[in-house]
């Protein structure tokens, strides 16, 4: 079992930034890669950016440029710095670790960008 929690999110007016973190714990052997994932009211969850253990990164399209994914893995946490903020941004955002033999998820953190 892999436990993942997430802090972060938050507030934030349009062209700002926030920085979310997802510490994982339990069997983090067991896991080849974490990233992020997003679902906005009405609509279907979707990948914002994911990192394997060797560090090869994959990003939406929307996102790409201003957000970036990092992992400490001294720490078993991933980051996603979240830079030029849209309202269209506005979601639950839900940490996501691929494990041996399945993955799991964080208990979501809420980013709102309004003015």
């Amino acid at each position: 079992q892999v436990q993942l929690v997430e802090s972060g999110g938050g507030l934030v007016q349009p062209g700002g930034s926030l920085r979310l973190s997802c510490a994982a714990s339990g069997s983090i052997f067991s896991i080849y890669a974490m990233g992020w994932y997003r679902q906005a009211p009405g609509k279907q969850r979707e990948l914002v950016a994911t990192m394997t253990n060797g560090g090869f990164t994959v990003y939406a399209g929307s996102v790409k440029g201003r957000f970036t994914i990092s992992r400490n893995n001294a720490k078993n946490t991933v980051y996603l710095q979240m830079n030029g903020l849209k309202p269209e941004d506005k979601a639950v955002y839900y940490c996501r670790a691929v494990a041996s033999p399945t993955g799991y998820w964080g208990q979501g953190t809420q980013v709102t960008v309004s003015s």
